[in-house]
């Protein structure tokens, strides 16, 4: 993967959703967009995370307009929630970064009664960006960013069977829906196409991040492991404000980077 250049393009008056952003690559996202000037809401399930993740933003960039959201996103009523309270305090969306996500090495379901890795890490960014879709248009010319996976490939998605019911292949599950993040853009992009609105998908490398935390002693093993050939959050996001704020590809959409 190239590595972009610093951005010093500011992005003052713009205001910037990222989902996930208490600690990884979306953190440090929602670090350097603040750092370019932008209005920047963070997306997170712990309070104190979120609180140290705005304070940490603030105290690293000077800028002060750097605010929280909490939300579980593997809930769908959660989700809504924050559009609504989004939307309640901002008139204006110029750019939504959908980034939180994981994996998990055993079958789970959320509250929701979906297979809980399909539910965070897919149907919470088409959720969330449907939802705030109005917003976006109203808001152009305005950028959606999902922050998808190299894993996507060599899968296909079983539509008779998205619950990942059977026999449970935690990584081809997660695979799958790194996948759907793929095609989910490209449709939307194609929606998209008569509107100041653009959508581009991203795989931001392999990242040593907290990323399989929650899955106990084996989770702590694996996240060792990828700790030793991951590559560092800030490298992670480079992409991420590329897409996010970059000049060059202001017009492009439909794409994975």
């Amino acid at each position: 993967m190239p590595k972009y250049p610093p951005l010093e393009i500011p992005m003052n008056g713009k205001t910037c959703l990222v989902t996930g952003a208490t600690g990884g690559i979306g953190l440090v996202t929602a670090r350097e967009l603040a750092r370019l000037g932008a209005r920047v809401v963070i997306v997170g399930r712990n309070r104190q995370r979120a609180d140290l993740g705005v304070e940490w933003i603030k105290q690293t960039t000077g800028n002060p307009k750097v605010e929280y959201l909490l939300a579980d996103l593997s809930s769908q009523q959660e989700v809504r929630r924050l559009a609504e309270e989004f939307q309640a305090h901002h008139s204006r969306l110029d750019v939504l970064v959908n980034n939180a996500g994981a994996i998990m090495l055993s079958r789970q379901e959320s509250v929701d009664g979906v297979e809980l890795t399909f539910a965070l890490n897919h149907l919470a960014y088409f959720l969330l960006t449907n939802l705030l879709l109005d917003t976006l248009k109203a808001s152009g010319p305005a950028r959606i960013i999902n922050v998808s996976s190299g894993a996507h490939q060599g899968v296909e998605l079983d539509f008779d069977n998205l619950e990942a019911q059977g026999r449970y292949k935690s990584f081809q599950v997660y695979s799958k829906s790194k996948l759907a993040n793929v095609l989910f853009t490209y449709e939307l992009a194609r929606r998209l196409e008569r509107t100041e609105v653009t959508a581009n998908v991203l795989h931001p490398g392999l990242v040593a991040t907290n990323f399989l935390g929650n899955n106990g002693l084996r989770g702590k093993i694996l996240k060792f492991l990828v700790g030793l050939k991951g590559i560092s959050p800030e490298d992670g996001a480079d992409t991420c404000v590329f897409l996010a704020a970059a000049p060059a590809v202001a017009e492009v959409s439909g794409k994975y980077f």
